[in-house]
């Protein structure tokens, strides 16, 4: 007989997948009964061959060098951070918006209120009391506190590689890589400059990187499901998230690549067969509540205080509806009374809801020979006037005949006919005609109240009314296009046949007098919370849209930015000017431009080998199967979710009409420098193919210290163009930059 077995045996083995995570070591207990546990796993520390950490596998992530991409960033972006002292470029804006809320005087953008706030926020604590005016650039900053605001975007700019350097570090596990992507973005002068400065891009580009951070790091967590780590990680993406989106409307690429993540998350944890349907939905409420419902909750509330905050009417007013106007001290409308329903024989102001569509106005000046008829101009104006009052008054006693016409102060009707219109030539021209209220048919217009029923009445600031044309079927609209010096350079004003419901063809009454009718507070139609927060996101959404290109005015494709074709001057246009260059460094662009079609051919390389079964350098170390010594496994998925990354926030800008700059790119230039990290890494590991050790160390060794050296002296050449420059200019003697114009398009 055998002899009795007592007490257990374990079975041991230790096996690395190919996620690129680490070693996972399994175990299994077999009892006296000879029925085995349930498996448990743990964590082993990864083996590596790292140029930097050598083979030293046990090691943590060096410090020192986390250290000095720290020390680095933050100098590189600090340095010469209060030159020079006036404003310089978009500072013109985004200073002024930063007053703004200083002074809590309302204003109007096509961005997300958060990046705003934060630079007001900044230049309060740091001193600045909200008075400079900020009118162009080139104007002189003297005893104002600028340099807070300033010192804030470089700090926030100054994240940026240190965040980059650790979601490489997490994705690939190479210092290497971690290092080379932190040195490309670290010694870029665009990266530099752009953070210099008070503007958006360091602010959402900062949001954009902690949002990745912290979706890898939680992604690291996923054996470890409802840990406290697990729950800060997930809710710092969430936070990032919103931060992202409350800063611009480009936030939404980020928000796109961490759902296509968490997808793809969810679909795995589907497949684990070991979860019950219990545990999948709880991961799935969990990325709810942590990626969804928080960051709306957060998104919301930045609009929330923006509204508190910015309660004095200001320049963004006209933006606006009426009732949204009526909220603001110090507008006409705030605290006001009048008539609650349109009447005949009122004197009202009527507004355009289009952006900047202005109000129906009219002044004694006569269109132009050849311009239509030569009657008086009827025009859209953007500011409260006394030319902009209208009668309301009745035409014809019997029922048939009733139909309302407007009558200006001048006496003269508000009157169109089938003369093209000034500038939109497919419309009528719109004109003031008759005397005294006598005039002829085409005076007469019906008012009628959109998406409401025949016979509703009108309900000043609240209702959206329409101005039909009895003799012609069109309707009153505003075009949106200046007219030139002869009207003013005032809104064009037309009939439009064309009958589809359009901002540019709703109005609403504003100003209302009529002595014979009761008044009322408008505070009773102040709109609530979530009105406004509707309204303006959907002036935002046309006021971005409506951004097109002025005359002569230089803006690029898409196509320029990856290979660095033309750049942005910031400041200075002569030999006596401080003179900046936002331009990124050409050895930097081009090496990640190169490194793009690197990845795609590596990656189709790396495909058909493990499709094949060909060993791309797999290693067997014992028991242990390191299947990380190939690293095409790090290329093709870690890789892979960068180059989505890089696609998400480049592709969508060839689709849009918006005019669009240079700088548009540096978000996606984030994700390009992580992405030429991780190609080159396994690219100079790659060597242990062609040559054996020694001899492939050193070539890696060599490849780094080329590719560094390379980098670092072309950062030596051009950074006079961020930290600005005086005297000859680029194609003069004794210039800092002579001989280093290599485009013909770059413009320092």
């Amino acid at each position: 007989d055998p002899p009795v077995f007592h007490g257990s045996l374990v079975i041991s083995s230790q096996v690395v997948c190919p996620n690129g995570k680490g070693r996972m070591h399994f175990t299994k207990e077999q009892n006296s009964r000879g029925h085995f546990s349930t498996a448990k796993q743990e964590s082993v520390p990864q083996l590596r061959k790292d140029p930097i950490q050598g083979n030293n596998s046990e090691e943590p992530p060096s410090r020192v060098l986390l250290m000095l991409v720290v020390g680095l960033s933050f100098s590189t972006r600090l340095y010469k951070i209060a030159d020079p002292p006036h404003v310089c470029w978009d500072e013109t804006h985004f200073g002024k918006m930063g007053s703004y809320y200083i002074n809590r005087t309302f204003f109007f953008d096509v961005h997300p209120p958060l990046g705003k706030m934060l630079i007001g926020l900044a230049g309060y604590m740091t001193g600045y009391d909200g008075t400079f005016p900020f009118v162009k650039p080139g104007d002189k900053y003297e005893h104002h506190n600028y340099w807070g605001m300033r010192g804030f975007c470089a700090v926030l700019g100054s994240c940026l590689p240190v965040f980059a350097y650790l979601i490489v570090l997490e994705l690939s596990q190479s210092h290497t890589a971690a290092l080379i992507t932190a040195t490309l973005l670290i010694f870029d002068t665009g990266s530099i400059t752009i953070s210099q400065y008070i503007l958006l891009d360091p602010i959402l580009m900062f949001f954009i990187m902690a949002a990745v951070l912290s979706m890898v790091k939680f992604n690291q967590q996923r054996y470890r499901p409802f840990s406290a780590t697990w729950w800060l990680w997930l809710v710092l993406t969430g936070v990032s998230l919103a931060g992202a989106l409350g800063v611009k409307f480009v936030g939404l690429f980020v928000i796109l690549l961490v759902g296509l993540n968490t997808v793809w998350d969810l679909w795995r944890l589907l497949g684990d067969l070991s979860l019950s349907l219990v545990d999948i939905t709880k991961h799935l409420l969990a990325r709810v509540v942590g990626l969804i419902l928080l960051p709306l909750l957060l998104y919301i509330t930045i609009f929330a205080i923006h509204f508190v905050v910015l309660n004095k009417s200001g320049p963004g007013d006209g933006f606006f509806s009426s009732a949204f106007q009526s909220r603001l001290i110090g507008n006409n409308l705030h605290n006001a009374s009048m008539p609650e329903y349109l009447a005949y024989g009122s004197t009202i102001t009527v507004k355009n809801l289009r952006i900047a569509g202005g109000y129906l106005h009219s002044h004694w000046h006569l269109y132009p020979e050849g311009v239509g008829a030569k009657q008086q101009q009827v025009t859209a104006y953007l500011h409260k006037d006394y030319n902009n009052l209208w009668l309301v008054q009745r035409h014809g006693e019997n029922e048939c005949e009733k139909r309302g016409i407007l009558l200006r102060k001048t006496t003269r009707n508000l009157h169109t006919h089938l003369h093209e219109a000034p500038l939109t030539k497919k419309h009528f021209q719109v004109t003031g005609y008759g005397i005294n209220g006598t005039g002829d048919i085409n005076d007469l217009w019906q008012v009628e109240v959109c998406g409401g029923q025949k016979g509703d009445l009108v309900k000043v600031l609240r209702s959206k009314v329409r101005f039909l044309h009895r003799a012609t079927g069109c309707v009153l609209y505003s075009s949106g296009k200046t007219l030139p010096k002869w009207g003013w350079e005032q809104v064009e004003v037309t009939c439009s046949p064309y009958l589809k419901e359009t901002p540019s063809s709703q109005w609403n009454i504003e100003d209302h007098i009529n002595p014979k009718l009761p008044n009322i507070s408008l505070s009773v139609l102040k709109p609530h919370f979530l009105e406004i927060l509707l309204e303006s996101h959907i002036v935002m959404i046309r006021g971005n849209s409506g951004l097109k290109p002025k005359d002569n005015e230089m803006n690029s494709k898409p196509w320029h930015w990856p290979i660095n074709y033309q750049g942005l001057r910031f400041s200075g246009v002569n030999d006596t000017d401080y003179r900046v260059y936002l331009l990124g460094n050409p050895v930097v662009w081009w090496i990640n431009l190169a490194s793009l079609g690197l990845y795609v051919i590596m990656v189709a390389v790396a495909s058909v080998a493990l499709q094949r079964g060909f060993s791309l350098g797999q290693k067997r170390i014992g028991m242990v199967i390191d299947c990380d010594s190939n690293d095409s496994h790090v290329l093709m998925r870690e890789g892979g979710q960068l180059f989505l990354g890089w696609l998400l926030h480049y592709a969508p800008f060839y689709t849009m009409g918006r005019v669009l700059y240079y700088h548009h790119y540096f978000p996606a230039m984030l994700f390009n420098s992580m992405l030429t990290g991780i190609t080159l890494d396994v690219l100079l590991k790659s060597a242990d193919l062609l040559l054996r050790r020694p001899y492939s160390d050193w070539l890696q060794r060599v490849g780094l210290m080329v590719l560094l050296f390379s980098v670092l002296y072309s950062f030596y050449l051009f950074h006079p163009l961020s930290y600005g420059m005086t005297g000859p200019l680029a194609h003069e003697a004794g210039s800092a930059m002579a001989g280093l114009k290599w485009m013909d398009s770059w413009e320092f």
